[in-house]
């Protein structure tokens, strides 16, 4: 049932932005994505599987993003993505920088043993990734769509430096904004002009 589950957590984003975690009501959630409560209960099994399943789909959303964004301007706009979608996102900002305010979802890193017939489900009852994992989730996709196959290891190793800066250098943006040359302009004096890191 992708349709009700997408809908469902859609639902859930919603009442979030509405009311903190703890007041969300699993018969309002149902209500507002115009499906039975039993539903919902069958997708996600609890108000926790739903958590985990609502903070898996924005590491997806942004990990999809920042592919996108390499794909469309390199570093620098993998870097701005990060910035100006953790900026908007309160959850994707508590998943990249670990901290969760009280009134978010905050999942337990720790895998759930998991026994629900939903694929989905089981997927994100697996342990999100930690700030760091996500740093080198991004690095190591970087790498990859930047890197030319015939890259020699000591460029691999230059260029997974200098994407690691970046997305570091993009998280304390979140905290300290960029200032008039923005994220990108940030990135691109640090990482310079090179072969991979300015990305067009």
């Amino acid at each position: 049932m992708p349709a009700a589950r997408e809908s469902l957590l859609d639902a859930a984003c919603t009442s979030l932005a509405r009311k903190p975690w703890p007041a969300v009501r699993m018969v309002d959630v149902a209500a507002l994505a115009g499906v039975s409560r039993q539903t919902l209960y069958n997708e996600f099994g609890s108000k926790d599987g739903l958590a985990r399943s609502l903070v898996r789909r924005e590491a997806d959303r942004y990990l999809a993003g920042v592919d996108r964004a390499l794909a469309e301007g390199g570093l620098p706009a993998a870097a701005d993505w990060t910035v100006t979608s953790a900026g908007a996102n309160a959850l994707l900002r508590a998943l990249l920088t670990g901290c969760w305010p009280a009134g978010l979802p905050a999942p337990a890193s720790a895998a759930v043993p998991s026994t629900s017939p939903v694929p989905a489900q089981r997927r994100a009852d697996r342990s999100l990734p930690s700030p760091a994992e996500v740093v080198a989730l991004v690095r190591d996709r970087a790498v990859a769509a930047l890197a030319p196959a015939s890259a020699p290891d000591s460029a691999r190793a230059a260029l997974a430096a200098e994407c690691e800066l970046a997305l570091r250098l993009a998280l304390s943006c979140l905290l300290a904004p960029a200032g008039e040359c923005g994220t990108a302009g940030l990135v691109r004096e640090a990482v310079g002009p090179g072969a991979y890191g300015a990305g067009g």
